[in-house]
């Protein structure tokens, strides 16, 4: 029998299965992630969001698995074809892999030639020659030819007789398993360009002529091959190197050792005996066409599949960065969208993100109107006391921030700071029905400048009005499953808000969408509730907003903040339901909340252990008297800014040897993706990034860093960019490429790609395999 779902995940996780339980229960409750991790800590033994995530993530796939065995069983029975050690197997399958092996057999399928041979009563004579191979193949047919039943001959009859053993052998599911392992530890996959598609499938040249073990491949490995087979310039293809050995020897080739294993498994083995010929080429056969061509579809999606999930893990990472970025905070900004020949659109949005001004300006090409440019930011940025410029980092930036530049060195009494800040999304943002009724007689373009100026402010608060997918997170975004990637970066956008918290009198609608407990609808009723009766004064007038009942208070009321309320405690993360744990440590120290708020000393001085009881364990009385410590406290860093060089605004200005500040864009398995100001970004290789070995990419930087690197090598024609965080690195001699990366130049960028890695997407895809996932 199976292990139960709740053990299951327990050994998995490396708990117990009390928590484990728990924490199911609370789920099936209703109850969400954020809630549970951190206002359930007690049940759950202290989980936190990750394990929680991952926890939610193996519950799903479990029940999906009991599901699919139910049904397997059900369908089986119903055959007539159940046996108690079928059922035994079925009962004990631990992955939705073996079930579906098992179910082969089984399986309705189309009118296959092997039922048609049974149908012409070839069965026995297939078993005749399994069990007896002293018989001869030809002789033994004679007796079952009959051209009424489609079997006019003893070739006909041979070959029917052929096809039912060969589907028997490739439906056998512990046969299937180890040849899958087989394939894993031994096969290659092997790249090659179409015929006619090598200039016009350039990009993907590292890959026309290429072959490396499944086992071995990283994951953004795997989705190019696979983005350039999809684009239909590569063809893919598993192979064993004793099969490309055995071609030339054509029909003598020696049985290879799958072949072998089929031969052993159902025990056929050539001792020279009339039909052991026969059954050898019957397994040559059953490889060849049937077993081979089924793992390796299976084994390439899985390939793709498991690059998938870890490319959608690289960009959920990096969407947690961009999201918990540094606010500049309530500062009046002038928010800039470059443009050529349509102008830069001009936004100044006031501290607290209302939008107060705008204008359009064409400082560049066609009508370089520089000066007048420049007069008009110095006005707003005076009649409006702005002390930030958000420049958007599309066509112009560059030069927009020259402008920018220019206009703080004219004017330095304004005391402006200058940010390129990513403006992915802010054009699907502005054509949104959200900014079409937060600024409906707005221009698109302007919308855009607002949205520009606000995403420096508050990252978090602006970028939860765009879709995830939209912010642009990753290589691959648009190759891996849209439906895992949507629920992935939501449940990151869920974890990021609850971390920080709203102020539910400011916040946007979907803003507050995005708290525990709170959907869409429920998040509108509060705006609506909000601007009809005014700002809430505590939590508990939360539930006076229509369909925001107990249950979705309990979950919600902690995230929600409510500054220079009636409580002070309701702009804190206590929840409401510990105030009165609060109001007991207020007596038993003898002093008011507002005075025992912020008193390190005091609150130092206690002993969490006096204050537990029942309802309240150690855990949720050390986070109380942590928060009241540091009230509303903000996850996020320090805002600082980088300064990109001057006279570096395009590819063909950078030098090897140049060191310069940059900001991370992306994080990936393989580096990190920096931008230094050239409208392409360079990349740190995993091996450059520090004077040490790194597995994890993420452990050395993050998206939003501000770094310093080197240029080791520059390839014009493939816009591509090597950089080192190791400023002592060497450069090598001519490492300017202008020839399309055909000579010399390119090697660092072929090492790059061929440097080995930790883990490739197919280890994690067996690992996933055997673990039953």
């Amino acid at each position: 029998m199976t292990l139960s779902i709740t053990l299951r995940i327990a050994q998995e996780l490396s708990v117990h299965p009390n928590q484990v339980q728990a924490a199911v229960d609370l789920l099936d409750e209703g109850a969400t992630v954020p809630f549970i991790s951190r206002y359930r800590k007690e049940a759950t033994g202290s989980l936190d969001d990750t394990q929680m995530r991952n926890l939610e993530e193996r519950l799903r796939y479990l029940r999906e698995l009991e599901e699919r065995r139910t049904a397997i069983i059900k369908s089986v029975t119903e055959q007539g074809k159940m046996t108690p050690e079928l059922e035994k197997d079925l009962l004990e399958a631990d992955s939705k892999v073996r079930l579906e092996d098992l179910y082969l057999p089984y399986k309705p399928k189309r009118r296959t030639k092997a039922m048609i041979a049974r149908e012409a009563g070839l069965e026995p004579l297939s078993e005749a020659l399994l069990n007896d191979p002293t018989l001869d193949p030809e002789a033994a047919a004679t007796a079952y030819v009959d051209a009424d039943k489609g079997v006019p001959d003893t070739k006909a009859a041979l070959e029917g007789a052929r096809h039912i053993l060969m589907e028997r052998f490739a439906e056998d599911a512990e046969l299937l398993g180890k040849l899958r392992d087989y394939l894993w530890d031994n096969a290659e996959l092997k790249s090659t360009v179409l015929e006619g598609k090598e200039e016009e499938g350039a990009k993907f040249r590292d890959y026309f002529d290429s072959r490396e073990a499944l086992k071995d491949i990283p994951s953004h490995r795997a989705l190019a091959q696979l983005r350039g087979r999809n684009e239909g310039f590569l063809q893919l293809a598993l192979s064993l190197k004793e099969d490309e050995d055995a071609k030339a020897l054509g029909r003598n080739a020696p049985a290879n050792t799958c072949e072998l294993m089929i031969a052993r498994q159902v025990g056929i083995a050539d001792k020279g005996r009339p039909a052991d010929k026969w059954l050898m080429e019957t397994v040559r056969w059953t490889w060849r066409v049937k077993v081979f061509l089924h793992l390796d579809l299976e084994l390439t999606n899985c390939l793709r599949e498991a690059a998938e999930a870890e490319a959608i893990r690289v960009f959920a990472r990096n969407l947690h960065d961009l999201l918990l970025a540094a606010p500049a905070g309530p500062r009046t900004t002038i928010g800039l969208d470059p443009g050529l020949r349509t102008g830069v659109k001009v936004a100044v949005v006031d501290s607290t993100g209302k939008l107060v001004d705008t204008a359009n300006i064409y400082p560049h090409e066609p009508k370089r109107d520089w000066e007048r440019s420049i007069a008009v930011l110095a006005a707003l940025a005076t009649k409006h006391k702005a002390e930030l410029i958000s420049i958007g980092n599309g066509t112009a930036s560059r030069e927009t921030d020259k402008l920018a530049a220019d206009l703080m060195k004219r004017y330095p009494e304004l005391n402006l700071t200058k940010l390129v800040v990513s403006e992915a999304g802010a054009s699907v943002y502005s054509a949104s029905e959200l900014a079409a009724k937060e600024f409906p007689d707005l221009d698109v373009t302007l919308r855009g400048a607002a949205s520009i100026a606000r995403r420096l402010q508050d990252p978090l608060a602006e970028l939860v009005k765009i879709d995830p997918k939209s912010i642009g997170v990753g290589q691959y975004q648009h190759d891996v499953n849209q439906a895992e990637l949507a629920r992935g970066l939501d449940a990151v956008v869920e974890d990021c808000v609850n971390k920080v918290g709203v102020d539910v009198n400011t916040a946007s609608v979907p803003l507050l969408a995005r708290i525990s407990g709170l959907n869409a609808t429920l998040a509108r009723n509060i705006v609506d509730y909000r601007d009809a009766n005014g700002a809430f004064p505590n939590r508990m007038a939360l539930k006076k907003v229509p369909r925001l009942g107990d249950k979705t208070f309990e979950q919600a009321a902690g995230f929600l903040r409510i500054m220079n309320g009636d409580n002070p405690l309701d702009a804190s993360a206590v929840h409401p339901e510990a105030y009165p744990l609060v109001e007991r440590i207020v007596e038993r120290i003898k002093t008011g909340i507002k005075t025992l708020i912020g008193d390190s000393a005091t609150l130092r001085r206690l002993t969490p252990t006096e204050f537990t009881d029942e309802k309240f364990g150690l855990p949720t009385v050390k986070d109380i008297i942590s928060e009241l410590e540091k009230p509303g406290r903000d996850p996020r860093p320090e805002f600082k800014t980088a300064v990109f060089q001057e006279g570096v605004e395009d590819l063909k200005d950078l030098q090897p040897g140049m060191i310069l500040e940059g900001v991370v864009t992306n994080v990936a398995a393989f580096g990190a993706f920096v931008d230094i100001g050239v409208h392409q970004d360079g990349l740190v290789h995993v091996s450059a990034l520090a004077n040490k070995f790194v597995k994890d990419p993420h452990s050395v930087v993050k998206a939003g860093d501000v770094v310093k690197v080197k240029v080791l090598e520059v390839d014009l024609p493939r816009k591509r960019i090597a950089l080192t965080m190791r400023l002592t690195d060497e450069v090598a001699p001519q490492t300017r490429s202008n020839d399309g990366g055909r000579n010399k130049p390119s090697a660092r960028f072929e090492r790059q790609q061929q440097a080995e890695q930790p883990q490739g997407a197919m280890a994690a895809a067996m690992a996933k395999l055997r673990a039953g996932r």
